[in-house]
């Protein structure tokens, strides 16, 4: 990486708060994590790094031949949080990643991923989950890329924010760049507020308010980690359940 910082004419950094990320610039290299042919990889991450930190983690990640990874992330933390996974499949290789961002205040969080299916028969989903709060800006970022002879490849990208307030804000930003013509690729995003009938319906059952939304935020998040091991899944949302806490 270069030892200049990067301005808001590079993609990947043009909605991150520039003067926070000067205190930890350069930044290190990418963990690098090789999954062999056939392996398996399941990681967990929770970022809560302290209010005023700045957490930047990024991953360089091959998937062998029939190989797969798994990753669930939550991240909540930093004035400047940001996570990037850099990942090439291999033949009938699969990536899973489910994740959600929860932030408030003047937090900015970020998820940027590039996926690239190298080879045939490839599979990749990734689940993203937004919440944000007060001036709070969240953003994901993720390019999947399929090569010439990566035939059979399937894709898809789920990115879905709530926003808690109109000073919050949600980047959402999925990306397709296909080589090959024989592939099912598909991306969404939306960017909303919380369903004011279900909300209606929960007060109207005994609920508080504050309970009835906290109880609708959790749903929503719970998706971007439907697929994680059963204690994976049991953490993510018992640190998920806790931010939340701290936006309402």
């Amino acid at each position: 990486m270069s030892d200049t910082l990067p301005t808001r004419r590079d993609e990947a950094w043009r909605y991150s708060d520039l003067a926070a990320l000067e205190r930890a610039w350069p930044l290190a290299a990418p963990e690098e994590i090789v999954v062999p042919e056939g392996g398996a990889v399941a990681r967990v991450i929770v970022q809560d790094a302290a209010e005023s930190a700045v957490a930047v983690q990024r991953y360089a990640l091959t998937i062998g031949a029939e190989g797969r990874a798994a990753f669930h992330l939550l991240n909540t933390g930093g004035a400047l949080g940001r996570i990037e996974i850099d990942v090439t499949l291999h033949r009938a290789a699969h990536f899973e990643l489910g994740a959600a961002m929860l932030g408030g205040d003047e937090q900015t969080l970020e998820i940027v991923t590039r996926v690239q299916h190298a080879e045939p028969d490839g599979t990749s989903n990734q689940v993203i989950r937004s919440v944000l709060g007060g001036r709070a800006t969240g953003s994901y970022l993720g390019r999947v890329g399929v090569s010439r002879h990566a035939q059979k490849t399937d894709a898809a990208q789920s990115v879905k924010a709530m926003l808690l307030a109109r000073t919050a804000t949600a980047n959402a930003k999925p990306e397709l760049e296909i080589y090959a013509d024989d592939v099912k690729c598909a991306h969404g995003a939306t960017v909303g507020e919380l369903d004011r009938m279900a909300l209606f319906y929960l007060q109207s059952r005994g609920l508080p308010p504050a309970e009835a939304k906290a109880l609708l935020l959790e749903a929503f998040v719970a998706a971007a980690f439907e697929n994680a091991e059963d204690n994976a899944r049991d953490r993510l949302q018992e640190a998920a359940r806790a931010a939340l806490r701290r936006l309402l």
